[in-house]
């Protein structure tokens, strides 16, 4: 049976057993680290706040009680349940230890495009975010980009109601699932080679039968190097210091 991609929130909340807890917090500028007993990363908001109200009480905050705010309409608590509920997932996720390494000869952060570049060639391709050094591939491929706040040479994300229906691959972040963008833009690309993606990634079983054909998400390879990257102010140098990409086809 398939299941509704808006269904995806329960079945995160229910992925989490009881008796965790959260261990550390990091709210970083590009990502957020929250460690239990393995590392789980969400993209961060990147909207200003001078404060949260709730800083301070996180460390030790069962998981079960985080992942109810997946469903917030809060963009930093919608982050923080992300990440608490990955940091449980994807430590024990016989997914992730099943999908390939990727060992790219370019740019790391840009490892899943390379490896998907053979499949895409006269193939109509959208990408959800500008994802940074993206634009070594437009020149390969007929390739769109969607972005909430679009530079000169992207589409605003309205325009994946025209453009998804119509598309041989369609690359979505999984950072959708906590902005609450996933069901829709799921439904939409249901006709294409949809690769969910990203650092957001949680390893999930149930994915594939919401429409998934591949997740591109990462392992942690240096938990230390990691959290030092994201303390500092990192975005894409993760991919150098702490985490490699990883792909697997349902």
């Amino acid at each position: 049976m398939k299941v509704h991609p808006r269904e995806i929130y329960r079945l995160l909340r229910g992925s989490v057993p009881n008796g965790k807890h959260v261990s550390e917090l990091i709210i970083g500028l590009t990502w957020t680290y929250c460690r239990v007993d393995g590392v789980g990363l969400c993209m961060s908001p990147g909207i200003s706040t001078r404060t949260l109200s709730w800083s301070g009480t996180i460390v030790n905050t069962p998981v079960e009680d985080l992942a109810v705010w997946l469903e917030s309409w809060d963009s930093y608590q919608a982050t923080v349940g992300m990440a608490a509920v990955n940091a449980v997932i994807n430590h024990t996720s016989p997914l992730l230890a099943a999908a390939q390494p990727l060992k790219p000869q370019k740019s790391p952060n840009l490892a899943v495009f390379e490896y998907f570049l053979p499949l895409m060639r006269s193939q109509k391709v959208v990408v959800i975010g500008r994802y940074p050094g993206l634009s070594v591939y437009e020149q390969e491929v007929d390739l769109t980009v969607l972005e909430r706040q679009p530079s000169p040479q992207d589409l605003p994300d309205i325009a994946c109601e025209y453009l998804l229906p119509d598309a041989d691959w369609v690359f979505l972040t999984a950072t959708s699932i906590a902005n609450k963008s996933f069901p829709r833009l799921v439904e939409l690309s249901q006709h294409a080679n949809l690769v969910l993606m990203g650092p957001t990634l949680p390893w999930l079983e149930d994915l594939g039968r919401m429409g998934i054909d591949y997740l591109a998400g990462v392992a942690v390879t240096h938990p230390q190097r990691l959290r030092q990257t994201i303390c500092e102010g990192g975005g894409v140098r993760i991919f150098e210091t702490g985490v490699e990409y990883r792909v697997l086809k349902f």
